[in-house]
């Protein structure tokens, strides 16, 4: 077969006595490309993941500023590393585990190792990608050599361009193109295990127990502290049950009280599972027709969405910056000063009087996770009907969620905001009465995280205020003491949002028109 344009195998070029491999994003021993291509070419391999204190460090510090130096993140990877460990060191290796900046301790176990080159793979934020050319800089000053691959994506970059070469930036014509460029090479797992008789036994020095929390910094994890299995064999886990319910994804995926996602974002988000992996099988039940295809076209697309927002990302690496994807919604003057102030804590907090919008939130203090359709609409609430900017909310999604990855991230709120590439159309505002009904329509998920409200029938449950006093005191429930009364009154609201994005009104055509194109082209 021949390969596929869009993955050409990489042309390392020559044979070296030592390599080093630098796990990140992807801490799992199968179908790792960076992995096989050091095996490969490599007559010894050691293998090793920083816990680099210039992403930990700041980390620590908003940790410590919300009271309790801990991170449901760091916990879950410190429990994948210990499956990753027992795999490499059955084979014969074992994982190197620093605490330090990444950026002078990789070239600095290079030398201690004696190894010709650093093997990892692509990562795609632009302080990841300052950081990579810093190591690849001081390796190259050090007569070492730095390679990197693509694999935690199947396509980026430049591979998927629309008909005038330029980049998408509307999804359903991404994704079409997307699938018209697919070939069963780019989804084949890479080959490791014939190699991994090259694996080198760890060094003395550095053959000790992974560290803990503590001694990184964090406070002890805990019980709910890691939700899921850690691990590829969490990762694997997750995946097989969900295959059993692959084909009823479609239909369930929206109800945030029934068992309708895959749950593997944070699997994704840390590499326990190839993304390869997901996309073959998603790829197959489509093609395969019958009771599957449907759900699984809709995961692909939702997997296909996770490409986008990273090839977004290389093409618009100001977007780290808190810019923007269009440019001219950067004129809306967003709420400020101390209403501002009282609205974003109050949905911060849980306490909007919204009960759909109070138990997502309150899903993803006590967990990590929330629900996809819950993230819209929460982000939604915050910035159409609070007028919030959406950069507060991006940066509580991205301390609060165990699967945070800025593109993804910064592309959902930029969605919700309207700001974004493809994004609902600035006057489609979520009513989120109207979502709780539809998409909690038992009150299921919100009695789970609200129980005050458990007594309240069904009618008034998502909309407490509605509900006449002796409801309610049957209930045994008093509005502004058991629950809050509403922030806001979603009606004026939404007129407020339609008349603050009043500047970008006359605006919006030229996006439009791009869009357009797309779908034409």
């Amino acid at each position: 077969m021949n390969p596929s344009p869009h993955r050409e195998p990489y042309r390392v070029g020559r044979s070296f006595a030592r390599a080093l491999v630098w796990f990140r994003r992807d801490l799992r021993v199968d179908d790792h490309a960076a992995l096989h291509y050091a095996l490969k070419h490599a007559r010894q391999v050691w293998c090793v993941f920083v816990f680099d204190r210039e992403i930990l460090d700041p980390l620590l510090a908003r940790s410590l500023a919300r009271g309790k130096a801990s991170d449901r993140r760091e916990a879950f990877i410190l429990a994948s590393l210990a499956p990753l460990d027992a795999a490499l060191r059955k084979a014969g290796g074992g994982l190197i585990v620093l605490h330090a900046a990444a950026r002078t301790a990789i070239p600095a176990l290079a030398r201690e190792l004696g190894a010709q080159a650093v093997f990892a793979n692509h990562d795609y934020e632009p302080a990841a990608i300052d950081r990579d050319r810093a190591v690849a800089d001081a390796l190259a000053a050090d007569a070492r050599l730095y390679f990197s691959f693509k694999d935690q994506v199947v396509f980026e970059r430049d591979e998927i361009l629309n008909g005038q070469g330029k980049p998408f930036s509307v999804f359903t014509p991404y994704k079409n193109a997307w699938l018209k460029a697919l070939q069963p090479f780019d989804l084949r797992p890479y080959p490791v295990a014939p190699y991994l008789p090259a694996l080198a036994p760890l060094p003395a020095a550095h053959d000790r127990p992974l560290p803990t929390l503590d001694a990184l910094g964090f406070a002890p994890a805990e019980p709910e502290a890691v939700p899921l299995a850690p691990g590829s064999p969490g990762a694997h886990a997750l995946f097989d049950a969900f295959l059993d319910r692959l084909g009823d994804y479609a239909r369930r995926r929206d109800f945030p009280a029934v068992r309708g996602p895959s749950y593997l974002s944070v699997h994704l988000r840390f590499g326990t599972i190839s993304i390869r992996t997901l996309a073959r099988a998603a790829h197959a039940a489509m093609l395969q027709g019958g009771a599957d295809a449907n759900g699984a076209a809709t995961w692909l697309s939702e997997l296909i969405w996770r490409d986008f927002y990273f090839m977004v990302l290389h093409h618009r690496p100001d977007l780290a910056d808190g810019r923007s994807y269009h440019a001219a919604y950067d004129a809306i003057r967003w709420r400020t000063g101390p209403v501002a102030e009282q609205y974003f804590a109050a949905w911060r907090e849980a306490r909007t009087g919204y009960p759909l919008i109070d138990a997502a939130m309150l899903q993803l203090r006590q967990s990590g996770y929330m629900h996809n359709r819950l993230r819209m609409v929460s982000a939604s609430f915050l910035v159409k009907d609070l007028g919030i900017d959406w950069r507060r909310g991006e940066a509580v999604f991205a301390d609060l969620l165990n699967d945070y990855d800025f593109a993804a991230n910064n592309g959902g709120w930029q969605w919700a905001a309207s700001t974004g590439c493809d994004a609902q159309p600035w006057f489609r505002i979520f009513n989120p009465v109207t979502q709780s009904r539809k998409f909690d329509p038992e009150g299921a998920f919100i009695r789970r995280y609200l129980p005050q409200l458990a007594a309240l029938p069904d009618k008034y449950l998502h909309a407490p205020w509605t509900a006449p006093e002796a409801v309610l005191a049957a209930a045994g429930i008093t509005l502004g003491k058991d629950y809050p009364r509403p922030v806001v009154q979603h009606d004026l609201a939404r007129q407020e949002t339609l008349e603050r994005y009043a500047v970008v009104k006359a605006g919006v055509g030229a996006p439009a028109a791009a869009a357009a194109s797309e779908r034409s082209g």
